[in-house]
């Protein structure tokens, strides 16, 4: 790859707003100047990832990722520098100069082939559209306006076609009149070579067209569907180096606006189902291409709304009930981790959308109210056990309860779990209420099994509780002391003075070496004269971190200041009193863990006196403890009191 010239590299910095390229990944909500969301880079409920405009610098408060815009796609893409900033340029039209002008030429083809494969792709929607309405396309008209009752104006909106059914018109017509090369076209998954190895014919022939288009509204391949006897009914480009059917979903450049507006998804099984629902005003609508929907496709719409609530809409005959199986399996690790809400639609009588659109006089209405009653897919998975079984047979029941405790099973929210034990406990009672206790236990005894083999684990979790609680409070003791101590200046002789007379010491890794590098400065300069506008030991230790790029990644955010850090800067001497009881009760909880220890470890007949040494000790730092945690507990309820959280 060659090296990108330095000036490539300035105006596309220049040139890119952090917010909107970000805004693809990541749904951005306004929060006072800066903007809030979802972290893409580890699983969470509440937004911790912040971008600012006025920096152009992202950060997450929950797992430390952070940087500028060219970090922030290398990471999420796994892309190189050199990529990232090609890919940049080529979006915003920013000229790319390299610092080898001899390799320029051979540089500049290669960004141009993609630019090339667009506009061969262009023109081939242009000549299927153009043919729709020419004689030859009358048979493909005729179908669009009568059987899938589409009007003109929508059959235009959607550049819908018609390749004709000779071996060679659209070949001809691009190879011949628009010269392009071969090679291009049969790369762009128009044409395809002849078996017997001499010449190209068309991929398409005689079908009606429809154009796929990526999110920025660029034809990148088509879907078909014959007018004849030909198989497949439907037809796709194949993959090329712009279409990835994994990667990618019908009418989401039309879409995602409305996805955003609505905070919903609806993902339904084919082309013609998503325009119709978009004809008639449905718009948050996007179509699956024939394959099983991927986690990457579902992360796409994921983007574009906060609820992350997505409903699949397939056909409800045997084929669709078994895609939307399919689909569910091939994304069930975001389902269980909470980063999809997925309900699914079976429309009534067994319809697809496009049949139910056209049933009823007030569809449109029926359908939302379709959509909002939707189950959720564990309810709906639920329902599908059950159905066409009789319950009263025990070897059926016996089947479906097997069935619902491999489903319960995976749920990992305790709330979530107990709902659908209970749900499963009345489907299996079949109204008897006083059946339904017996139910819940055979349930509840099943789910034991399978986490009998797991009893160690569960074992080392008890033990290890605790220990990961009182680790987390000391972080967030020791960030707070800190965050204080960076961002105002006034209280940083109490801090000094109060961690020496109690012979308190940073523990956490990270925050130990800050604090070690605060005291070389501090010994070369006095620093609590700073002025938190003029904060000069806020800046050198920005300057020095930035030769340390692991330590800057695990302590940006204590120099980077979000909404609510800022607010408890604002009564920092309660902030202060909170974090040092915190120290203080975490150091006598493992004093009386100590004690305890060497307690149980002694002989009773021969260490009477250390034995009463190390009870004495528990106790002392049992008192000490109550005392502190009411400290602790005023302190925080302060805080409360004052709007910090």
């Amino acid at each position: 790859m060659n090296r990108i010239h330095p000036n490539t590299i300035e105006s596309v910095r220049e040139r890119v707003d952090i917010v909107d390229v970000i805004s693809d990944y990541v749904v951005l909500r306004k929060r006072g100047k800066d903007y809030q969301g979802l972290c893409p880079f580890h699983e969470e409920k509440t937004p911790s990832f912040t971008v600012s405009s006025s920096k152009q610098l992202y950060y997450c408060f929950g797992c430390g990722a952070g940087g500028n815009v060219f970090k922030f796609l290398m990471e999420i893409g796994q892309q190189s520098f050199s990529e990232v900033v090609l890919d940049l340029a080529q979006q915003y039209q920013v000229p790319i100069e390299t610092l080898e002008p001899e390799q320029q030429e051979q540089f500049q083809k290669e960004l141009s082939k993609r630019e090339q494969l667009y506009e061969i792709l262009a023109v081939a929607g242009n000549f299927y559209h153009h043919v729709l309405f020419q004689s030859e396309g009358e048979k493909a008209l005729t179908y669009l306006k009568q059987e899938r009752q589409l009007s003109e104006e929508t059959i235009r909106e959607w550049g819908l076609g018609y390749a004709p059914a000779g071996w060679e018109t659209l070949y001809r017509y691009l190879l011949e009149q628009k010269r392009y090369p071969v090679g291009l076209v049969e790369e762009a998954g128009l044409i395809q070579p002849r078996k017997s190895g001499k010449g190209d014919y068309d991929r398409f022939r005689d079908r009606v067209m429809i154009p796929i288009k990526d999110a920025q509204g660029r034809i990148i391949g088509f879907g078909s569907r014959s007018l004849g006897e030909a198989e497949p009914k439907y037809l796709n480009s194949p993959e090329t180096p712009l279409f990835d059917k994994s990667q990618t979903l019908f009418a989401l450049d039309k879409a995602r606006e409305a996805i955003r507006k609505q905070d919903r998804a609806i993902v339904v099984e084919g082309y013609f189902d998503a325009i119709a629902l978009h004809s008639v005003g449905i718009s948050p609508v996007v179509a699956a291409l024939g394959t099983a929907l991927s986690q990457d496709q579902i992360r796409k719409l994921l983007r574009y709304t906060e609820s992350k609530e997505i409903t699949f809409n397939f056909d409800a005959d045997k084929a669709g009930i078994t895609a939307t199986k399919r689909a569910i399996s091939e994304i069930e690790p975001l389902i269980y981790s909470g980063q999809v809400k997925l309900r699914v639609l079976n429309l009534p009588g067994g319809k697809d959308a496009d049949e139910f659109l056209h049933s009823y006089a007030d569809a449109v209405e029926q359908y939302w109210e379709q959509v909002a009653h939707a189950p959720f897919w564990l309810e709906w998975q639920i329902q599908q056990l059950i159905q066409d079984k009789d319950l009263t047979q025990t070897e059926q029941a016996q089947s479906v309860t097997t069935e619902m405790v491999k489903l319960l099973n995976q749920i990992q929210e305790n709330t979530l779990r107990s709902h659908y034990l209970r749900h499963c406990a009345e489907i299996l009672s079949q109204g008897d209420a006083s059946l339904i206790p017996l139910y819940l236990d055979t349930l509840r005894n099943a789910l034991k099994k399978p986490q009998k083999k797991g009893k160690s684990r569960q074992d080392n979790v008890k033990i290890t509780a605790p220990f990961a609680t009182e680790n987390q409070r000391l972080a967030e003791a020791e960030a707070l002391l800190l965050r204080v101590y960076l961002h105002c200046p006034s209280y940083r002789d109490t801090i000094f003075q109060t961690l020496e007379e109690k012979d308190l010491l940073f523990s956490l890794s990270p925050y130990r070496w800050l604090w070690q590098q605060i005291l070389i400065l501090q010994e070369t300069a006095d620093f609590s004269q700073d002025h938190p506008e003029n904060n000069r030991l806020l800046h050198q230790l920005q300057d020095q971190l930035n030769e340390f790029p692991e330590q800057m990644n695990q302590l940006w955010h204590l120099f980077y200041l979000e909404e609510k850090a800022s607010k408890d800067l604002q009564r920092p001497q309660l902030v202060l009193q909170a974090a040092i009881a915190t120290l203080e009760q975490i150091a006598c909880e493992k004093q009386k863990r100590y004690c305890l220890q060497q307690w149980q470890n002694l002989d009773p007949n021969t260490d009477e006196a250390t034995i009463r040494y190390y009870i004495e000790q528990f106790y002392q730092a049992q008192q000490q403890l109550e005392s502190l945690k009411q400290q602790r507990q005023f302190s925080i309820h302060e805080i409360l009191r004052a709007g910090s959280i």
